[in-house]
């Protein structure tokens, strides 16, 4: 795990601050569609990735599911850290997109470790800065894009993430994570797979050129 988290997360933090994450975080592996965090839930610390991707998710009043971005190898949940900071419950959700390797750190530590350590604010206020980014590029998409754009902008980044052509997610639950309905996500994606862009079959989808 030293190796691990050196790797991650070395170039950011000091060799101080790498080695009090080994003393206080707690080490997980945890496997595809593992769900971490629950809407309404307390969150008891703070994730920081050493391999996978996890998906950040909010739900409607309906039980609808709308994907806001993933967190990689070396980032973390910046909404993760508010309700952490905050004492308040969880807005989101969060589910292992693959098999991923993560340190828990204690809530009590982020605080502390604010004051002490400049790496760790500006590794904070980065996380900030890049998740506002994401949330405010899913609310344009929403606003501005149409279905087709978004699905195509969708299965683009499952690719990138999962680094392979395979998506092994149902027409309904891609259509839960953005925000749609299973007919229409079926019927844009039978229009991809007539230009040649994806191959359907009946357990996933094969990209072939998006």
């Amino acid at each position: 795990m030293i190796q691990e988290l050196k790797t991650s997360y070395g170039h950011l933090f000091e060799d101080a601050l790498i080695n009090e994450i080994l003393q206080v975080g707690t080490y997980k592996e945890v496997p595809s569609g593992f769900k971490l965090i629950e809407i309404g839930a307390y969150i008891k610390g703070m994730p920081l990735l050493v391999s996978g991707a996890i998906k950040i998710l909010r739900e409607d009043t309906d039980g609808n599911e709308l994907l806001l971005y993933y967190i990689e190898k070396g980032e973390t949940c910046s909404m993760s850290m508010t309700c952490c900071v905050g004492r308040t419950k969880s807005e989101i959700r969060a589910i292992a997109e693959k098999e991923t390797k993560l340190i828990m750190i204690p809530v009590q530590k982020m605080e502390e470790w604010t004051a002490k350590y400049k790496s760790w604010r500006h590794f904070v206020l980065g996380s900030y800065h890049t998740r506002l980014n994401e949330v405010l590029h899913t609310l344009d998409s929403i606003a501005f894009d149409k279905m087709d754009e978004r699905l195509v902008n969708y299965l683009k980044e499952k690719v990138r993430v999962n680094n392979k052509n395979r998506i092994d997610n149902t027409h309904k639950e891609i259509a839960y994570e953005l925000h749609s309905s299973r007919v229409v996500i079926s019927r844009l994606l039978k229009k991809l797979e007539r230009l040649g862009k994806v191959t359907l079959h009946r357990s996933h989808i094969e990209v072939l050129d998006l």
